[in-house]
């Protein structure tokens, strides 16, 4: 996804869309700055006509955590998409390598497997102020990407049926 303004109109037309469903997953840890990127995506949901009443929010304990969630949350298939949020902040230690890695090849493999798309919302920075500025500061926010991304697939995939 790309980086877009802070206060920037919405990416291109977004397609209109009814009776979607939405989960997001936002991870406990860096919950300030996972709050403000759920908070992006459900001004975006809201802005396209989706009712907040059909997004749902879970939260987890962690990163780690949130392709687990995702999982649970696509074999229930009460939901059109499912955005996990996350925030990985570089430390001293290979922590950081071994966590980014983790979430990333569990949502990819998610998106292989699975009938349902997941819009990878986990920010991976070297500092908090990075995470901060793609969290509704200076570089825009990420949540409100996920939410433009996770309706574009849903309007993917419910073409691709129809054909």
């Amino acid at each position: 996804m790309a980086t877009s303004l802070a206060g920037a109109a919405p990416h291109g037309n977004l397609p209109k869309l009814s009776d979607i469903r939405v989960a997001i997953v936002k991870a406990e840890w860096n919950g300030h700055i996972n709050n403000a990127l759920t908070e992006g995506a459900l001004e975006v949901f809201k802005s396209a006509g989706v009712a907040l009443d059909d997004v749902d929010v879970y939260e987890v304990p962690g990163a780690v955590e949130l392709t687990f969630a995702a999982s649970q949350i696509i074999e229930a298939s009460l939901y059109d998409a499912v955005i996990v949020f996350g925030t990985v902040i570089r430390g001293g230690t290979p922590h950081f390598d071994y966590v980014c890695q983790s979430v990333t090849q569990g949502i990819t493999a998610l998106n292989a497997d699975c009938d349902t798309p997941v819009i990878f919302g986990v920010l991976t920075v070297d500092c908090e102020q990075d995470a901060l500025n793609r969290a509704g500061g200076k570089l825009g926010n990420k949540g409100s990407e996920a939410a433009e991304a996770a309706i574009k697939m849903i309007a993917f995939k419910r073409r691709v049926l129809d054909l």
